[in-house]
């Protein structure tokens, strides 16, 4: 995988896995081991493993914004039925006074759900054509609304709207389980007690990493396989 410490900043692959730990009062009380370089990818594995072999989930699942996704917040919330404190992409931007005023946002333009359409910065309307669905490589199912404006022919902003090719149509790919997630972890994180939850996730979780990086001078493992590792871990 690609580690931090790229030195040559030329995207080396090195050996390596991804270490996952679940905390409270700054002490670790599970952990995992993962080839997958993504915490993204790594979140329901690591979910199960604490299921089978510590503990009961708590209520609240926190966690930074590397590990939001539609799949994660769907496992949360329908599988294990607790709440996910978690963030996405793009969720602090979103705050921002300059994000909330960004005019090609799709975001920010008037979204009429009634009739169920968008209007863009050039007041045309973009109607839904059809649904999709894509699968990704681990089998999880998304679904996508297409919208497509009525008209983009001389639009004098077509060239901030879209890379599209001249002579087509502006097209949106709308998700809509995926933003009333979204709008759900918003709400969450907005309100005073979950808010105060989520604000104590760097200073109970990173000093953990920071105690076996400064402290116990652990940089990286020297042996591979992922039983070895373990043992190591546990040692530590």
């Amino acid at each position: 995988m690609r580690m931090k410490d790229d030195y040559m900043q030329n995207g080396q692959l090195k050996a390596g896995y991804n270490v996952q730990v679940a905390t409270e009062g700054q002490f670790t009380l599970a952990y995992g081991v993962f080839p997958n370089p993504t915490d993204m990818k790594t979140l329901i594995p690591f979910l199960d493993q604490i299921e089978k072999q510590y503990f009961d989930l708590p209520k609240y699942i926190v966690a930074d914004a590397g590990y939001g996704s539609e799949q994660n917040y769907d496992d949360i919330l329908t599988k294990r039925t607790r709440t996910p404190l978690i963030t996405y992409n793009y969720y602090i931007d979103e705050q921002k006074r300059k994000f909330k005023n960004a005019p090609f946002k799709i975001s920010n333009w008037v979204n009429d759900a009634e009739r169920d359409k968008y209007t863009c910065p050039n007041e045309k309307q973009l109607t839904f054509q059809y649904n999709i669905v894509r699968t990704d490589k681990s089998g999880f199912k998304r679904q996508f609304k297409i919208y497509e404006c009525e008209d983009c022919t001389g639009c004098p902003l077509r060239d901030l709207c879209t890379k599209a090719r001249e002579g087509t149509n502006r097209k949106l790919m709308i998700n809509e389980k995926w933003e009333q997630q979204k709008e759900y972890v918003r709400a969450k994180l907005s309100e005073e007690k979950t808010g105060a939850i989520y604000r104590k996730r760097k200073i109970d979780v990173e000093p953990v990493f920071g105690f076996l990086k400064a402290n116990l001078g652990f940089m990286q493992f020297s042996i591979r396989g992922k039983s070895k590792v373990d043992t190591i871990l546990v040692s530590h």
